[in-house]
């Protein structure tokens, strides 16, 4: 676990008042605060005032500076604009709307107990009874004559086990040293899971669309300009995947799957082609037991020839039978865990199973339903779906994204140069772990903004590959305040469960401290400007594909001035040139949302046909919301910074 801030800060707020609060307010003298909120003047009241200081050389307490005199804090409560004036950084400090009270979890490094250097144990952990928090270094229990008594550090519950039933249930007498503990369960399968055991389905789509053709070669005074259609780009480029798999992978087993009116499993190449149409394609049921009973037992080097074949006899014609095409893939790589599924589309599904145009309403299975519970299905069985589509087409990419985004797979908009260059990146792609699931614990009196309403959350993650990176903001509730200023620190545990490629069950339990300001005030140089930007990206992406555009926007033109205010001050030009560059990144960005804030307010006075918030999202701009919710902070230059998945 990274942390945003070296302490917690006690006091953020979010931007709306609970019902609640709201009352409260109405009930006494009330300031606008710095955020926009009013409250009411109480002795619980505590405002919404952090600032960050800038200080060039920062002095070595711990201790941050007490909160400014109420008088002055009243001066300063007249009505903000919606953005911080400018004229605040001349003076050295502006105010911070932004949550800093943020945590990264990087998940693809967790998972990797190759690399781990946590304490192993072959025992079980020891579960609190209430909010199910494990028993750690950061406990405290008491062992009598035949029990132990845990006053959990999490929600206060006071725990009693008998010694007897502990050493009968194979639970440790006593937590194991150490904050970072790996608990390996002996009674997996442990079965080794060979890469070259895995399925990679390619499903082409060979729909009318396909013909449109681009220039490749300009024309000159002697020859004319070269043109080839998209299934043309296609074939070629899964021609020199096949030839590059067959050199490096050769016992790797590759699958053929094709739609367009009807969906056509080719699989290895060397059986009779499996054809489903007309009513087969509405029958969920129906399609995925087909996939799931096709066989494809030989390997790349024994099948390249017939399945060059039949890409090179591909031909474009007929409707997108997108989702059941998907489905029956999915279906077939479920057989092996850590399979992959590249689909390479340009139109809209609009026949059979999660059609997405407007006219096919009749459908019975709604699309956004569709493919979320494929995506469900593809993730319980650890398989990786990549999606592509192409550049200047409408395909919907911000519902039928929702596969890759689940599975841990690539979104892209490809063209004919680059689309053999996406699909090989896209099968490099490896499952770490899969059926992972992350639970966050903080003390009973915190939440999660955006999660939930409580001191515990709870994430499906699903598969995991090579740099996943997932961030949460959490806060102290406003009655809670105080307690919390009173105490020196406060623990946070992560409870990461998954299955490893060897299928071996494992939770690691990772359990730290941290210290808790008594002031609003936080410094400049405690915080962790690389996962403050992948928090705002991250957190951006979701509220605007849960149509939540402008609140995205105000995140992340809060967090945009954040971060230009803190690089501006940093003495390093060249981190400052990094930070410079993000914040840029950033600000383009913003613009995107802009856009599809207007597409979201027109499509909003149109009749309700489109039951997915998403629906108004173009390609292009779907495209940049999934890169920014698989923002990831890498190593550059003795640095942690901010990138966008490309």
């Amino acid at each position: 676990m990274e942390f945003a801030c070296s302490h917690v800060v006690c006091n953020w707020r979010s931007e709306s008042l609970t019902e609640d609060e709201a009352k409260i307010s109405n009930q006494g003298s009330t300031s606008t605060l710095p955020c926009g909120l009013s409250r009411a003047h109480s002795v619980s009241d505590h405002p919404y005032d952090n600032r960050v200081n800038f200080i060039q050389k920062p002095a070595p307490s711990l201790v941050p500076p007490p909160i400014p005199p109420r008088n002055m804090q009243q001066r300063k409560s007249s009505l903000p604009p919606p953005v911080p004036p400018r004229g605040l950084e001349n003076s050295g400090e502006t105010r911070l709307k932004a949550n800093v009270n943020v945590v990264s979890l990087k998940v693809g490094s967790l998972v990797d107990i190759t690399k781990a250097s946590a304490i192993q144990c072959s025992q079980k952990p020891v579960h609190c009874e209430k909010c199910n928090a494990v028993m750690s270094s950061a406990s405290s229990p008491e062992t009598h004559q035949t029990t132990i008594m845990w006053s959990c550090e999490f929600c206060g519950k006071e725990n009693v086990y008998s010694l007897a039933a502990l050493k009968a249930g194979r639970f440790p007498l006593r937590s194991p040293p150490g904050r970072d503990v790996l608990y390996m369960d002996d009674d997996g399968d442990t079965d080794y899971e060979n890469l070259d055991d895995m399925l990679i389905v390619l499903c082409v789509d060979i729909s009318g669309s396909m013909s449109v053709t681009s220039e490749i070669f300009p024309g000159n005074s002697t020859r004319s300009p070269t043109y080839i259609s998209r299934l043309q780009g296609v074939q070629e480029a899964l021609q020199l995947v096949l030839s590059s798999l067959q050199k490096t992978s050769p016992h790797r087993r590759v699958a053929l799957v094709t739609f367009n009116n009807e969906v056509t499993v080719y699989g290895d190449g060397t059986g009779v082609p499996l054809t489903l149409r007309d009513w087969a394609l509405m029958d969920y049921d129906y399609m995925k037991k087909e996939g799931e009973n096709y066989s494809t037992p030989h390997c790349i080097a024994e099948t390249i020839q017939p399945l060059t074949q039949k890409i090179k006899e591909l031909r474009e014609h007929g409707a997108t039978a997108l989702g059941p095409a998907a489905l029956v893939s999915v279906a077939m790589a479920s057989q092996f865990t850590g399979s992959k599924v590249i689909i390479c589309t340009d139109g809209q599904a609009n026949i059979g199973l999660g059609q997405l145009d407007q006219e096919s309403s009749h459908c019975s299975t709604p699309s956004p339903y569709f493919f979320n519970q494929l995506a469900h299905y593809a993730a319980e069985k650890g398989v990786i779906v990549s999606v592509m589509t192409f550049e200047g087409e409408d395909c919907r990419l911000a519902e039928v994204g929702t596969l890759a985004d689940h599975t841990g797979g690539r979104i892209n908009i490809v063209n004919i140069g680059t689309v053999a260059t996406e699909i090989q990146s896209a099968i490099a792609d490896n499952v770490l772990a899969t059926s992972v699931m992350a639970t966050l614990l903080a003390p009973d009196g915190m939440y999660f903004p955006y999660e939930e309403d409580n001191h515990r959350l709870i994430r499906e993650i699903g598969n995991v590959t090579d740099g996943v990176e997932i961030t949460f903001q959490f806060a102290v509730r406003p009655e809670q305040v105080e307690s919390f200023q009173q105490r020196d620190r406060v623990p946070f545990q992560l409870q990461l469960s998954f299955s490893t490629r060897e299928l071996q069950r494992v939770i690691r339990v990772i359990t730290q401290q941290k210290r808790v300001t008594t002031s609003s005030w936080v410094w400049a140089g405690s915080l962790n400007m690389s996962v403050l930007g992948v928090h705002c990206a991250q957190l951006c992406a979701r509220l605007t594909m849960e149509g939540r555009v402008q609140e995205a926007q105000r995140q992340l033109r809060a967090q945009q001035d954040l971060l230009k205010d803190i690089s501006q001050q940093k003495p390093s030009p060249k981190e400052e040139s990094v930070y410079g560059n993000w914040i840029s990144t950033m600000s383009m960005i913003c613009e995107d949302l802009t856009t599809v804030k207007q597409n979201a307010t027109e499509t909003d006075a149109q009749p309700a046909s489109r039951t997915s918030s998403t629906a108004s999202i173009s390609d292009a701009a779907a495209n940049v919301v999934y890169q920014m919710k698989r923002a990831k902070s890498v190593s550059g230059k003795g640095k942690r910074v901010p990138v966008l998945e490309k």
